[in-house]
């Protein structure tokens, strides 16, 4: 089971219960997202423009660019030669249809230069070293025992639902969506494996943060894509209609798990840095635009340490009766 397979009731792709045999993404719109009503920003921030605007959507250029990325040494002196070396390789491997291919690669190369926020001290990836990085790390996770799981162990979405709102308190930007994961779309029990596939996990100081990529487009109708899609709002409506806190949460399990497991002396209030979400269309501007003090493209959130021990907790024994 995967994020994706908890989710397919809720989205229009079809139903997957594992990580593609193949990598490549399975968790981004295979369409342009629409968002009524979207105001034009009074600021006229809305006016600076993406690099990677007219690259098209899709799963496949979805895949291509979390390719791309995982091949691209970030720190590399000659930053546009090494997105190009990558980019050449999928080209052959796979065809693609990116359109512009200078675009793309100045687009991507924006991106990696673009800071990404106040939780990492506007970090960017230009700055994370290969040394400091795993990329596409795998997880699978037994739920309730996995296989062996006595039937009378019940696992359900909402008991994820119950566990956020007993941690999360008033304010945090995830606490609202707990509600939503009580919708009957997601109602099912979770039963057997837990899989994916974390596309970053870098080390930032004492901390690990993971990184999800994501190609979605954000842009209201007939409307050119600029940074003013990507604004805070407008990403945190993104996140919440297609799930992606279900998924970093799930992740967020994963990579306690993967540090507890290797890492001497972990601690998770110390050692989780919490989860970025990078909407690499958002940040490939050539100047940084931002709003209330966070860069356009960039969804971040720290779950608290104790909730993701006990979700962990959770998917090893269940509800407490």
């Amino acid at each position: 089971m995967s994020y994706s397979g908890i989710t397919r009731d809720v989205h229009d792709a079809p139903a997957i219960g594992s990580e593609p045999e193949e990598e490549g993404t399975t968790d981004e719109p295979a369409h342009d997202i629409s968002i009524p009503g979207a105001a034009a920003d009074p600021s006229g921030r809305e006016d600076v423009a993406l690099g990677l605007a007219s690259m098209p959507g899709g799963t496949l250029v979805g895949t291509v660019v979390h390719e791309v990325l995982r091949r691209t040494a970030f720190e590399a002196d000659d930053l546009e030669g090494e997105v190009d070396r990558a980019l050449e390789r999928e080209e052959k491997r796979r065809s693609p249809d990116l359109g512009n291919r200078n675009d793309v690669i100045a687009g991507l190369c924006a991106a990696i230069n673009s800071p990404l926020g106040p939780m990492v001290g506007d970090l960017s990836l230009r700055r994370v070293a290969r040394a400091d990085r795993l990329d596409e790390l795998g997880f699978e996770i037994p739920l309730v025992g996995g296989d062996a799981a006595d039937p009378s162990t019940r696992l359900n979405v909402v008991d994820v639902a119950d566990l956020l709102h007993e941690h999360l308190v008033p304010g945090d930007p995830v606490r609202a969506y707990a509600d939503r994961l009580r919708e009957p779309s997601l109602d099912g029990l979770l039963r057997g494996y837990l899989t994916g596939s974390l596309d970053l996990v870098f080390r930032h100081h004492d901390r690990f943060v993971l990184a999800d990529y994501k190609t979605n487009r954000l842009r209201g109708p007939e409307e050119a894509l600029m940074s003013w899609h990507f604004r805070p709002e407008a990403l945190a409506a993104e996140m919440y209609d297609a799930h992606y806190p279900l998924q970093a949460l799930l992740y967020s399990v994963a990579l306690h798990r993967y540090l507890r497991w290797r890492l001497r002396g972990y601690e998770p209030e110390q050692h989780l840095g919490g989860v970025l979400y990078l909407f690499l269309r958002g940040m490939s501007a050539l100047e940084t635009v931002r709003f209330d003090g966070q860069p356009c493209g960039v969804w971040s959130w720290r779950p608290p340490a104790p909730m993701v021990q006990a979700l962990s907790d959770l998917f090893d024994e269940g509800p407490t009766p």
